[in-house]
């Protein structure tokens, strides 16, 4: 499958600054040269007329000029304007038979200024950091060897404890200190929450606190202003994002970019909409919006230009700013063959970009289920990955009710959920998928296609729904649940994702849905590495246990299924073996239980002599204790990894 591509990367795909591949050819709304500045835009042919304004300012002041634009193809419209045009500011305006829409930046702005409501007519040369054209993507020759840190801008570094100087934009991830943290930690791929230019935060005010995760899309390429040192200036917020991208390859890190292409924060007043009226969103039988967003509205990627737009869009932030790969919210309102078609688009620049997804709607979709990228649908997305709800809730308790704990809280009969999620949610003997929570059939066709995790920026962070969820638990059992729950993330076939701030303990005082709760709720607690510094040091001694072994990396379903087997274990432990050298790994067996009893468990193991390397909430990969014999005793609600 395609996954195998991604060994053979050449040099070609690593110097990002020297690709071929143009990103756009249906939405190049704006060709820039000091002569002359040539627009093209996709508006109905039907339209009265379609007009180009130029204005000084990003915002108010008076039209400069407007300039009528000529229909030159099937919905397209075209105009040029002789002069330098640099520094100034655009809309575009169509009239309807039936009205006069408002001015809009267009869909495809790559430039605006503040709060977006104006694109930016500049030289994207301009916006390159010094040294950009030799900018290389950190090599990575499989999706498994990926470990993915989801974070938001604001939380990470806005904390007064931070230490950092750019709290809350993305220069805080040019810092030393943000830098040496990652790094430290182990992760080598950052997902950032939406950083794209959205509409619930004022860019004018940035000395007022406001909050938003950002899933509430304006303009799709361009960077969020809020995150810049000066939303005003249409090249700050461009240069600061690449200088944020440099930074991190420069330290081995990748960067993935969270897309939210599935719906846009409004429909009357979206740049969609505004351009071509009513064409880009999914309607119901009676002919109203479809809502399965659950956000008032979801885009049609069967649509031609929509989902032409998704490709050029993915295409333009891989080429423009040097993009690593892209997670899709809520990917399964979006159609399979639009998703195979940017995984095939991104393969010709690097097949190393990833591209995973939530393969779930938020509600009923105006389109066939059988056709669209869920879940059940992964094996039809050729190298596409899915967030695996049956692992995660497996572990800490159901979506559906913040109270109900599962696994962690020794509650029986999460056991196959948790073996399907440790297989790659491949077919695998030993898993009897009749008992798995979610899934009635294996939905991947290589671990490679399975997220991994307990916990991430929506619902509960891990620390908060095990307080939720076990009454009285002391600070001894969250932090050993804690560590036992991210054990089984990381010893799972498949890509292992995080949210910024476990390795701190962090909560975010029982809030389900924080995206727009203040700071307080929200940043992470950087005082804790020093109040819980054995709980960072674990999470670090699972991501060095990860890299330094590809026994927990294979990509093949037929290797996990000759080389994983599960051992016989009582109810609330999960016990299983790597082994004869999985994948070519050094150590010939690997035995891991993950025992959630609040007593000590006896777990029979191959006879031999064995060493610990994970016991008593520690890792260390020199050795900790040796065994011998076929039994061993695993500590309440903690994890055991031995080795031979």
């Amino acid at each position: 499958m395609r996954m195998n591509k991604i060994i053979k990367i050449t040099l070609f795909s690593l110097v990002l600054g020297t690709g071929t591949i143009s990103a756009q050819t249906t939405f190049n709304e704006l060709t820039y040269t000091k002569d002359v500045s040539s627009f093209k835009f996709n508006a109905p042919s039907k339209a009265k007329s379609v007009k180009v304004n130029i204005y000084k300012e990003g915002v108010g002041g008076e039209v400069v000029k407007t300039v009528k634009m000529k229909r030159t193809g099937n919905d397209l419209w075209t105009a040029d304007i002789k002069g330098d045009l640099r520094g100034m500011f655009y809309t575009f305006q169509v009239e309807t038979k039936k009205q006069k829409m408002n001015e809009t930046p267009g869909v495809f702005a790559k430039a605006v200024g503040v709060n977006g409501r104006r694109a930016a007519i500049i030289d994207m040369a301009d916006t390159n950091p010094e040294g950009w054209c030799c900018d290389k993507r950190p090599l990575t020759k499989q999706p498994t060897d990926l470990v993915i840190y989801e974070m938001h801008h604001r939380d990470f570094s806005v904390s007064p404890n931070s230490g950092l100087t750019y709290k809350g934009k993305f220069l805080a991830l040019t810092e030393p200190k943000a830098v040496y943290h990652l790094k430290n930690l182990g992760v080598n791929a950052i997902h950032i929450l939406p950083s794209y230019d959205y509409a619930s935060v004022d860019e004018s005010k940035p000395d007022v606190p406001q909050y938003n995760w950002g899933y509430d899309p304006l303009n799709y390429n361009v960077p969020e202003g809020s995150y810049s040192t000066n939303a005003e200036c249409p090249i700050a917020r461009i240069k600061e994002f690449k200088q944020m991208v440099q930074a991190l390859h420069k330290a081995g890190i990748r960067v993935i970019l969270d897309v939210v292409y599935n719906h846009t924060f409004d429909v009357d007043n979206s740049n969609f909409n505004l351009t071509y009226p009513g064409y880009y969103y999914r309607t119901t039988a009676d002919g109203k919006v479809s809502d399965g967003s659950g956000c008032g509205n979801e885009t049609a990627s069967e649509k031609p230009l929509m989902r032409q737009f998704m490709i050029e869009s993915v295409l333009y932030w891989a080429k423009e700013y040097h993009i690593d790969g892209f997670r899709f919210d809520l990917m399964g309102i979006h159609d399979i063959e639009t998703m195979n078609m940017i995984r095939k688009a991104l393969d010709e620049i690097d097949p190393s970009i990833y591209m995973y997804g939530e393969g779930w709607s938020a509600g009923a979709c105006a389109y066939p289920a059988d056709k669209l990228a869920m879940k059940a649908n992964t094996r039809q997305l050729n190298g596409i990955g899915s967030f695996c709800d049956d692992m995660r809730d497996a572990l800490r308790g159901p979506f559906s009710d913040d109270h109900k704990s599962a696994f962690l809280g020794a509650i029986p009969g999460n056991e196959e959920s948790i073996k399907f999620g440790i297989t790659g949610c491949i077919a695998h003997p030993q898993v009897d998928i009749k008992k798995v929570n979610y899934s009635k059939a294996p939905w991947t066709n290589s671990p490679a296609q399975m997220i991994a995790y307990v916990s991430c920026h929506d619902d509960m962070c891990l620390v908060d729904r095990l307080k939720a969820s076990i009454p009285g638990i002391t600070q001894d059992e969250l932090i050993r649940l804690d560590l036992l729950a991210q054990t089984a993330v990381f010893t799972s076939q498949g890509v292992p994702f995080i949210l910024a701030g476990e390795e701190m303990l962090r909560d975010k005082k029982g809030v389900h849905n924080s995206y727009k709760s203040p700071d307080d709720i929200n940043q992470i607690p950087w005082e804790n590495l020093k109040k819980y510094p054995q709980v960072f040091d674990y999470y670090r001694g699972l991501t060095e246990l990860r890299r330094n072994h590809p026994a927990f990396r294979m990509t093949e379903a037929n290797m996990v299924y000759r080389k994983l087997e599960f051992l016989n274990a009582p109810d609330c432990v999960v016990a299983f073996r790597l082994k004869d050298n999985a994948n070519g790994d050094s150590w010939r067996d690997i035995v891991v239980i993950l025992n959630s009893n609040k007593t000590a468990q006896r777990i029979s193991i191959p006879e031999g002599t064995w060493t610990s390397v994970c016991e008593g909430g520690q890792i260390n990969l020199a050795g900790i204790t040796e065994y011998k014999g076929n039994e061993v005793k695993v500590a309440p609600q903690e994890a055991l990894i031995l080795f031979r």
